[in-house]
């Protein structure tokens, strides 16, 4: 859903699915997709086995519609798969969310001048949990997403039935969306399906993925604080910004097949299992050895992930060795190979070893690219992130702002390498002891990534704990308590109870307590008693706010959202 900063936004996840629609949409699929397609559901147990027994005899491309209708749980399972970015499931549905897509895209065609370009009214009725519709609430005016297959009704009373049904659960609210659609609008397709669907007296109208609409209104229904009105206008991506970045993200995942820039993708999003297993049949698949090294790198790289750094090690040198007879030495395809060794030997603490390998790769690309390009600004990045962890700070910030200057020229102002640098930037003069300047880079990352990432991702915990732990040092407890409450938060819903960052961020935070407290006990003519009994301690607190309220100071000194013993 939009951002409440910009309502003209778009969460980042709407790139990324758009994304996976694009390269979905422009593979070949072929009765071998099907088949796995079969024997997926068939093992994990998605759709009866009467049903996909059926499914087998009987799908064609032309029935796509028919199945998605048909109460088999094929359309929950497509759409579940789409909003929640399962790319298991999407890549064994590939073909059907080609197929649908298609047969849409083929009846919009079909239907759109019988509109006469007047716009008309469809109706939805679902329920939302109480967050999301929080959250829905909040995007009035902005745009929001449909990532999935939308089904709605030209009849408001099926759709207002489903939502009163909806209503009824406690932990639900019930919603009626209200959409208004104007045949002109550049959007994703949508067609009414009566005739192909498996329901032929409902009258439905199926949007394909990714359609955009404008809030425009949010109203009670009979008074019902459990049953709302949402009305929606159909629109196009207004977000020039994420257009940008996802053209970049487009390129950044390139590759010379369908089936590349998809495990590519998965790469960027972190669907490490999934884009394994889609090299691992590649692999077997080719005899160029070409495409044998970039599979091989492409494995290493899904290893490195995972933390297996002796098996990346060894995919990179099966790349490195194949790439070695069949190119020249001074070819830029090898450069791959030693970056990624490098950034491994970096990962395992044996730095000497990256640098020899960062610094073979940076050789052969200043003589074979222009000064601007970003695989030189990757390759300064990973050279000052490891004298970085050699504690030659001065080298490592030579070396990242040479990065920065190159991302600087040819990167959107949002994107995410730009965040990167500017949080290596900080970490360097944060450790030089030039805490303002830290602060200053910090809050750059910390700015692109609120607009880029999900308001839990992790990445924005550790920023809020970068800059909590300037804030320490600067001695401003009170900034420095709030950012790492900030980190510990997200840490707490991303990552379980134990693990270390959350540990160790509790401990920073009881440190900041004990600061403040010494620092408010400092003055005080019972600092001895104070003291005694610590930060920790309800008694010193309760000794510690009489007395500041006896000189008049008042409690909100002391009211710093402190869980006290």
């Amino acid at each position: 859903m939009a951002s409440t900063d910009n309502l003209n936004q778009l969460e980042s996840t709407f790139m990324y699915t758009q994304l996976f629609k694009e390269i979905l949409l422009d593979m070949e699929h072929d009765e071998q997709a099907i088949k796995h397609f079969i024997t997926y559901c068939r093992n994990h147990d998605c759709v009866s086995p009467k049903y996909i027994d059926r499914f087998e005899k009987e799908y064609s491309s032309q029935l796509a519609i028919w199945w998605y209708t048909f109460p088999s749980n094929i359309y929950r399972m497509l759409n579940s798969a789409l909003r929640s970015m399962d790319g298991d499931t999407i890549i064994n549905m590939g073909f059907f969310i080609h197929n649908l897509h298609t047969q849409i895209e083929q009846l919009h065609q079909q239907q759109v001048h019988s509109y006469h370009g007047k716009p008309f009214i469809v109706y939805r009725g679902q329920g939302l949990s109480k967050a999301s519709f929080e959250k829905l609430k909040k995007t009035q005016a902005g745009l929001i997403s449909f990532n999935n297959f939308l089904s709605t009704s030209t009849e408001q009373d099926i759709a207002l039935g489903l939502a009163y049904i909806a209503s009824q659960n406690v932990n639900m609210v019930g919603i009626l969306f209200m959409m208004s659609i104007d045949p002109s609008s550049k959007s994703a397709p949508f067609a009414s399906i009566k005739e192909k669907s498996y329901f032929k007296e409902e009258e439905e109208i199926l949007f394909s993925m990714h359609t955009v609409f404008r809030v425009s209104a949010i109203k009670q229904i009979d008074n019902n604080n459990q049953l709302y009105q949402v009305e929606l206008q159909l629109t196009s991506d207004d977000d020039q910004q994420l257009r940008v970045l996802t053209d970049r993200i487009r390129e950044e995942a390139g590759g010379s097949t369908g089936w590349e820039r998809l495990g590519n993708l998965l790469l960027k999003i972190g669907q490490f299992n999934n884009a394994e297993e889609l090299y691992n049949v590649l692999l077997e698949r080719t005899s160029s050895d070409g495409e044998k090294a970039i599979y091989y790198n492409q494995l290493g790289v899904v290893r490195s992930n995972q933390g297996d750094y002796e098996k990346a090690i060894w995919y990179y040198e099966k790349a490195l060795e194949i790439l070695r007879k069949i190119l020249p030495s001074n070819h830029p395809d090898l450069i791959t190979s030693y970056i990624y060794i490098g950034l491994v030997y970096d990962n395992m603490g044996e730095y000497s070893k990256a640098l020899s390998f960062y610094e073979q790769g940076l050789e052969i690309w200043k003589r074979t690219l222009p000064s601007n390009h970003p695989y030189l600004a990757a390759s300064y990045s990973s050279i000052g992130s490891v004298y970085y962890y050699m504690g030659e700070y001065s080298q490592a910030l030579s070396f990242y702002e040479k990065a920065l200057e190159i991302e600087q020229k040819i990167l959107p102002s949002n994107h995410p390498f730009l965040a990167s640098s500017y949080n290596n930037i900080g970490s360097v003069y944060y450790y030089m002891g030039e805490y303002s300047k830290a602060l200053l880079f910090y809050e750059k990352a910390l700015e692109i990534e609120q607009k880029i990432l999900s308001s839990n991702h992790p990445l924005l915990a550790t920023s809020y704990w970068c800059i909590g732990s300037v804030y320490n040092n600067m001695k401003d407890y009170s900034k420095a308590l709030s950012h790492y409450d900030g980190a510990l938060d997200i840490f707490q819903r991303a990552l379980p109870a134990t693990h270390p960052y959350i540990l160790s961020l509790k401990n920073n935070i009881e440190a900041v307590k004990e600061e403040i407290f010494l620092f408010l006990v400092a003055g005080s003519r019972h600092a001895p008693v104070l003291i005694r009994f610590g930060s920790n301690s309800r008694i010193g607190w309760n000794w510690l706010e009489l007395e500041l309220e006896m000189v008049g100071i008042g409690q909100e000194l002391v009211e710093i959202d402190m869980e006290l013993t």
